[in-house]
């Protein structure tokens, strides 16, 4: 087995837990070795620290899949598929969809499932789990009974991992499937739908919202297949407004709002949010409830400030439509945006709009997205709830000026 020697005290990071082994740690590479091929990873004094998947064209040159030397990726790949769905379903006993692999995040390394009843659609973004896809399609079907199998990759994340852009049907077609995140049905168009088809990371965070739209006017932004709107009504909203730039998904909403027979006051609303935001302004019109779910605005680093530019605005705008006491929920997936940072950019479209808010909740990505604390990078969704009012403002974050 080829054997991946690191430079001095590169190793650090790796015993703590962390799963990436970057091209500019490693000191040299002994044997041959093909892209996506389990390689020995050593320390530089020569001591064997784990075996990884090795990519030379990737900037993660090594991610870290066992601590032993040999490794059966058929049994570990049977363990550790059987040991997550076993953790969804004792969090999630009652449901057949949600996210079964998180990557790194369930020690398997750039590999994400999300399953859709007996329909399960992968993203893979390594080169290890790329060159051994035909072993995990055949655990998914004779441990799992899949029906259906096939990928939708984001091309982004594949480039940087040097793999062709395509995605494969492994197994049965690529149908559209009705399911329930454990109180709210959704039809997922595969072909249309944005990412694997469906976001299950705001699963637990949309459970929370509907706790308080009860007879109120709700307005959900960027609203996608309308999970947050959707819970609004199963929660009693007297009136819901669904707003989001995609055609495709403003019809998606109609038609699960429909297929949960909801009955309350409607509104579906193909816009742009900033600008639909600025004409209720200009039109006087307020709201009890806002939701914010934007898509991520921090692609990569460089474009982080003006990232935040566009939360504080967002924001800001949001807090000008509430009544006094009105809850604003706001989001953020950009994993560059860290907690301190989005926190910040709400702190500051507070005090430009000259709003006092209080933060009552926070959380991250639902139960079925765990992180790793000792990988930050597991760590994307941000998830705020609070309480704006049109008193003087005063600051209400902890450490925060």
């Amino acid at each position: 087995m080829t054997k991946v020697s690191l430079r001095r005290n590169e190793e650090q990071r790796i015993k703590q837990g962390h799963l990436w082994i970057f091209s500019n740690e490693i000191e040299k590479v002994e044997g041959e070795s093909s892209n996506g091929d389990v390689v020995q990873v050593y320390d530089s004094r020569n001591n064997f620290i784990g075996c990884g998947f090795y990519n030379a064209n990737s900037l993660i040159a090594v991610r870290i899949i066992s601590n032993k030397e040999k490794v059966d990726l058929s049994k570990l790949f049977r363990e550790r598929l059987q040991e997550a769905y076993n953790f969804r379903k004792s969090v999630y006993p009652n449901r057949c969809s949600f996210r079964m692999i998180f990557s790194e995040s369930d020690f398997m390394p750039g590999l994400i499932i999300d399953k859709y009843n007996d329909t399960f659609v992968l993203q893979v973004y390594s080169a290890g789990m790329e060159k051994n896809i035909e072993l995990i399609t055949k655990i998914l079907q004779e441990d799992f009974s899949a029906e259906n199998i096939f990928t939708k990759g984001e091309e982004h994340f594949r480039k940087l991992e040097g793999l062709p852009i395509e995605n494969k049907i492994y197994l049965g077609k690529m149908n559209e499937e009705i399911i329930s995140d454990g109180s709210v049905k959704y039809k997922i168009n595969f072909v249309t739908g944005h990412k694997t088809g469906f976001y299950f990371d705001q699963c637990d965070n949309r459970e929370f919202f509907e706790k308080f739209c009860n007879n109120k006017a709700v307005l959900d932004c960027f609203c996608n297949s309308g999970g947050f709107g959707l819970h609004a009504a199963r929660g009693g909203a007297a009136e819901i407004i669904f707003v989001d730039s995609s055609f495709e998904e403003i019809k998606n909403v109609q038609e699960n709002f429909s297929l949960n027979e909801f009955k309350c006051k409607t509104e579906f609303v193909q816009s742009d949010v900033f600008d639909y935001l600025e004409k209720c302004k200009a039109e006087n019109k307020t709201f009890d409830v806002i939701n914010l779910d934007p898509p991520a605005f921090a692609k990569n680093k460089k474009t982080l400030a003006t990232a935040i530019k566009g939360y504080e605005k967002l924001n800001r705008l949001a807090m000008d439509l509430l009544k006094n006491g009105g809850l604003l929920f706001t989001s953020s997936c950009s994993h560059h945006l860290k907690e301190e940072m989005f926190l910040k950019a709400i702190n500051t479209a507070a005090i430009k709009a000259g709003k006092k808010i209080q933060l009552f909740y926070f959380n991250n990505a639902s139960l079925d997205h765990p992180s790793l604390p000792t990988m930050e990078e597991t760590v994307y969704l941000k998830f705020t709830a609070l309480r704006v009012s049109n008193s003087p403002y005063v600051s209400q974050f902890r450490g925060i000026t």
